[in-house]
């Protein structure tokens, strides 16, 4: 394991907090928004059924997963911008990894 100085680790700490904080952020207005303003997007459909209820039962599960891809994506842009990734070489041909 890398050893890294305090203030990079403190930056990274905090882009990472900044990341979580903001997915957060976004799948509670997605998913209880949604049932905050049902009268008012009850009269909006989406693949025939009202926002809300689509929203409520399949919508916020959906982005709940988009999120967690989200998540991973931008997860490793930060881990690659603080120089936290190992990279592995690859094998000779023929040859594979083996602990």
């Amino acid at each position: 394991m890398k050893k890294i100085d305090k203030k990079i680790a403190d930056a990274y700490f905090h882009a990472r907090v900044r990341l979580i904080a903001v997915l957060l952020v976004i799948w509670f207005i997605v998913s209880f928004g949604m049932v905050l303003f049902a009268e008012t997007l009850a009269q909006y459909t989406f693949n025939g059924f009202p926002l809300h209820y689509f929203m409520g039962a399949q919508g916020s599960i959906i982005v709940f997963i988009l999120l967690l891809f989200v998540n991973a994506y931008i997860s490793d842009r930060i881990d690659e911008k603080y120089n936290l990734v190992e990279r592995k070489s690859k094998p000779a041909k023929g040859q594979s990894f083996q602990s």
